[in-house]
This record gives structure tokens, C-alpha cells and sequence, in this order.
């Protein structure tokens, strides 16, 4: 049952992009549907594809890791569109432009500044695009049993034969019906698991006690590599092996091995992580590692997922589908309505998941707790259903998602990067984008999908929103200025996340600084680009481009 129902979701979106084939005439009908998407329809398809495999998995995950804390996740992703809506959308639309760095020239005249925003796109959707892989081959593998790169081949293929068939056209179509989809799939089966549980597991959810021992002869899958420390004699039987106990101390346990605590054994400690329930983990600020500082990591984390939504290439690219800036306004308004009502639910699956499978935390499998809960619940045919309607609504958010970050991929390589695009052009590359992709996710099945989601909103946070709030609202802005200030953007983010795969920050303030950057590498691009810009003069065009970028469309017309 539940591989069919994700069968019915990969075939249902390969459909819908045979239907766009017919559509696509030029390099606008591929890239931006030739900007004829309604406010409503777009704004469905954008929250198909915002809501990604971080949104419908991660952050119910977080919460069951990280502690309550974790919800601000939802209000900064919301957020974010509040301040598209006041800041960027209605500008970017009336620019003419088919993607940013086609904005990024037409702004400041700079085809230096072009290339290095394609480059900057292609970080951006590669740190976004390998986790929508991933989790879809780690979801398959939990739900299914099958091999992990089952899955993530099955996403890639179905995701880039949807995007060379339809291009913009069926990506929006595929993700308005996966967002309904997804909203069916996560709201009803929230809703079973609260009144199936009952009264007592209720209230636990609400005030839940730390997990310090297991009620029950527990085997623990771990997915990742997890330093445990034991703090008493503890029975375990590791991967097949005779039953032991452990002494206290620390102990490895690799990916892939499987320990089985006995029923009233003391839970190790994890490294990095707040056992489920109790004060610290209740309490509505994120502590990361335990570094200390948790008003300034929270205020880190709205920083990169606020001003990061800003700078989503493949976000932005969807208000260039609207007819006029208008449109493209109505489409933002719309979108934060509808991603408010999804992001009501995710605590309710983390706070459940909190109660019934605080072992997941151990085994580094948080990610899965959604998908998890329903066979926890219910052993019986209702279980496996809903299990296989979740394990359907996660796999549409991966491809819904995957959608607009290859299409945003693809363009910046056949139409920013490299001269002389064409539609046939932009299939093959979306085709051997999809393929490199799938090569890059198939070795990550250890990463963790949130930190890599997150490391893309502070790389682009820290890059293109300087870009586009300057080039929209300051006239002074110049093409040196927002080179320099972008290289310096992505340096301090991108390259300080890619070292903190090789070397472990110190504990404390450097940790929240060094892990999440976005704190000062936002306001450091911002001061980079003006200081630089205020050394030079703006282009000639400079003040007509801001008439162009603000006045309204009607009014335009009429005073021609």
C-alpha cells in the first residue's frame, strides 16, 4: 500500500508534465510559463514548492531533537514572505527579467555581476537540492525497506522528466496539486493521531516528561554516526552480538548498527542533541549542541530563514510567471495565508513524536518521526494507511521542491551561465543537472537534511538578499559594490558552513556564529556593497531603472 501510494504521486506528476509539452515554444515558456500564472494558482504552487522535505519532515524532526524551540523554523519560513511581499516582489516582476541574475544585469549593466549570480545559484540550489534527494531515498528506505538510492533515483528521474517535458508550466501545475496534496496528507492524519492516542498521551504531549529510561525492550536503528555517553551499567545487545552491559563512559555507535536496550535501562546521553521532555528541551528557544546563548541562536535562525526566503532563487523566479507586479503581490499575500495554516501542524507530530518514539532521537533518525508515528499507534491496517498517506505527502514535498530548485539550476546554466540558450538546450541540461545532482545525493545518506536546508537560506541571505533590497530601494548601488559585497556574502557563509564540515567550532558563542553565519554575514554584505558603491558612481540608467522598478504598471502605461 504505501509504495503504491508513492507510485500514484511520481506517476500523477510525470503525467502533468507530459501535458506542458505542447506549451513550450521559447526559453520564456520554459523558464516563466510566458507570465500568464494567476495570483491564486501561483501562490498554490509556490507553497507546493516552499514546502519541502525540511517543512513536512524537518521540522517536526527538529522538534523532537532540538525541543519547542525548533517552531520558530515555521514562523521565520513564514515570515519570509512578508518581507518578499513589502520588499521584492512587486519590483522583481516589472523588471522583465526570466531570472535573478537576468535582474542583476538589467539592474546595473554588469555581465561579470550575471555570472557570478548564476554561480551563486548553482550553491544555493545544490545545498537545497541534495536533501530533497536524500530524504527521499531515506523515506522509501523507512517506510519500504528498499535500498536507499532506490529512492533518491526515483526522485531524480521523475523530477527532471517532468521539468524537460512541461518546464514552468507543468512544474506549477505539479506543485498547486502537490500542495493540496500535501496540506490533505499532513492536516488529516495530525488530526487521527490526536484522538487515537488519548486522553493520557494528550496531556503527556503537552507537559512531557525528560526521557531517561525505556519503558519497553527497545532496538534503536542508528542512521548516523552518534557518540553516546552512559552514565550508568546499562543492558544492551549491539547488532546480534550477546547481551552486555555497558559500563559508563562513551561508546560509538556506528550508521547502520542497531543496539536494543533493555526495558528500564537508563537512556545515554547524546552528544549535541536535548533528551525529549524536560525543562531545557520545553523550553520555546533553540540551544544548538547545548552552546549556550539561546535568544541570540533563535535571533541567528530568524535571520537566515527571513532574509534567506528573500533570496531563493527558486522562489523568486516565480513572481517573473506573474502578469504585472501586481500579480506577483497578490501571489506573496496569498502564499503567507497559506503556509500558516500548514505550519500550525508540524509541533503537533513532534510533540507526539516526543511521547511515543523518544528513541529516535538516539538513532539521528528524527527526520522520520512523521512518517513513524502512525504505525507507533495503530499496528493494523489504519496504521499502514495512514503511514502510506504521509509516506505520499513526503515524497510529493521532495518533488514538488526539487522542481523549482532544478528548474532554477537549469536556467542559471543555459540561460546566465553559458550563451545562446534554447529550449532544447535547457531540457538536456535540466536532465544532466538532475543526474549530477542524484550523484551528489547518493553518498550523503548521513547528512543531516535540516543543517544542509539551512546552510542554503544563509548563503542566500547573505547574497542575493543584499543584491535585490539594494538594487531595488537604493539608486547609489553599483555593479562593483554588489559584486564585492556578494563575494564577501558568500564567502563568509558558504565557506565558513563547508569548513564546519572538516573542523569542530569551540563551544559557545563561536559555535552559534561559525554554525549559523547568517548573523553577521547578512549585515556585513550589506555594509560591503554600500561602502564599495559609495566609492564609484551608479550607472547612467540608474534613476530611470528605480522609476521602472516602482512605478506601477497601469500608471506606466497610461503616462506613455
Amino acid at each position: 500500500m504505501i509504495v503504491a501510494a508513492i507510485v500514484l504521486v511520481v506517476l500523477v506528476t510525470v503525467l502533468i508534465g507530459a501535458r506542458g509539452v505542447a506549451a513550450i515554444r521559447s526559453t520564456s515558456d520554459f523558464l516563466v510559463a510566458s507570465r500568464r500564472i494567476s495570483p491564486a494558482l501561483n501562490a498554490a504552487a509556490v507553497s507546493g514548492e516552499y514546502l519541502s522535505a525540511a517543512s513536512f519532515l524537518g521540522v517536526a524532526g527538529l522538534v523532537l531533537k532540538d525541543g519547542i524551540g525548533a517552531l520558530w523554523y515555521g514562523v521565520g519560513f513564514t515570515a519570509g514572505y512578508i518581507a518578499m511581499l513589502a520588499l521584492v516582489a512587486a519590483p522583481m516582476r516589472r523588471t522583465g527579467a526570466l531570472t535573478v541574475p537576468d535582474f542583476a544585469e538589467a539592474r546595473l549593466g554588469s555581465a561579470g555581476l550575471r555570472r557570478l549570480s548564476g554561480v551563486v545559484v548553482l550553491v544555493i540550489a545544490t545545498l537545497y537540492l541534495v536533501p530533497q534527494f536524500k530524504a527521499a531515498g531515506l523515506v522509501l528506505t523507512v517506510v519500504s525497506g528498499t535500498p536507499y538510492w532506490v529512492g533518491v533515483v526515483v526522485a531524480g528521474a521523475a523530477v527532471s522528466i517532468t521539468l524537460a517535458l512541461g518546464g514552468m508550466r507543468a512544474a506549477t501545475y505539479v506543485q498547486a496539486f502537490q500542495f493540496g496534496l500535501k496540506l490533505l496528507l499532513f492536516i488529516v492524519p495530525a488530526i487521527w493521531l490526536v484522538l487515537q492516542v488519548g486522553a493520557d498521551t494528550r496531556r503527556e504531549a503537552l507537559a512531557p516528561v525528560e526521557f531517561t529510561r525505556f519503558e519497553r525492550p527497545s532496538p534503536v536503528e542508528f542512521r548516523l554516526d552518534v557518540e553516546l555517553t552512559v552514565t550508568e551499567p546499562t543492558p544492551v545487545t549491539v547488532s546480534g552480538r550477546p547481551p552486555e552491559v555497558l559500563a559508563p563512559g562513551r561508546y560509538g555507535a556506528s550508521a547502520g548498527s542497531t543496539w536494543t536496550f533493555a526495558e528500564g535501562a537508563a537512556v545515554p546521553e547524546v552528544a549535541g542533541s536535548l533528551p525529549p521532555g524536560g525543562a531545557d528541551w520545553a523550553r520555546p528557544l533553540l540551544n544548538p549542541d547545548g552552546a549556550g546563548h539561546p535568544m541570540l541562536a533563535t535571533m541567528s535562525l530568524l535571520v537566515a530563514t527571513v532574509l534567506g526566503t528573500m533570496g531563493l532563487p527558486h522562489i523568486l523566479v516565480r513572481f517573473h510567471t506573474s502578469s504585472d507586479g501586481r500579480g506577483a503581490r497578490r501571489t506573496a499575500a496569498i502564499t503567507v495565508a497559506l503556509l500558516s495554516v500548514f505550519y500550525l501542524f508540524p509541533g503537533v507530530y513532534g510533540a507526539l513524536g516526543a511521547v511515543l518514539l523518544p528513541e529516535l532521537y538516539l538513532a539521528g533518525g528524527t527526520d522520520t518521526v512523521v512518517v513513524a508515528l502512525p504505525a507507533r499507534v495503530d499496528s493494523g491496517w489504519l496504521g499502514t494507511l495512514f503511514t502510506a498517506l504521509l509516506s505520499a505527502g513526503a515524497f510529493a514535498a521532495f518533488l514538488a521542491t526539487s522542481l523549482g530548485l532544478l528548474l532554477a539550476l537549469s536556467g542559471a546554466v543555459s540561460h546566465d551561465l553559458l550563451p545562446g540558450v534554447t529550449v532544447r538546450r535547457l531540457r538536456l541540461t535540466t536532465l544532466g543537472a538532475a543526474v549530477f545532482m542524484v550523484a551528489l545525493a547518493l553518498p550523503a545518506a548521513h547528512l543531516d537534511v535540516g543543517a544542509l536546508v539551512t546552510s542554503g537560506f544563509a548563503v542566500a541571505a547573505s547574497t542575493f538578499c543584499p543584491l535585490l533590497v539594494l538594487g531595488i530601494w537604493w539608486a547609489r548601488l553599483t555593479a562593483q559594490g554588489a559584486v564585492v559585497g556578494m563575494l564577501v556574502g558568500l564567502v563568509s557563509s558558504a565557506g565558513v558552513i563547508g569548513a564546519s564540515f572538516f573542523v569542530t567550532a569551540p563551544p559557545g558563542l563561536a559555535a552559534i556564529l561559525l554554525g549559523q553565519p547568517a548573523l553577521w554575514s547578512v549585515p556585513l554584505a550589506f555594509v560591503t556593497m554600500v561602502l564599495v558603491s559609495l566609492r564609484g558612481r551608479p550607472p547612467a540608467w540608474a534613476s530611470a531603472a528605480m522609476l521602472r522598478l516602482h512605478l506601477d504598471e497601469t500608471e506606466h502605461s497610461h503616462r506613455r
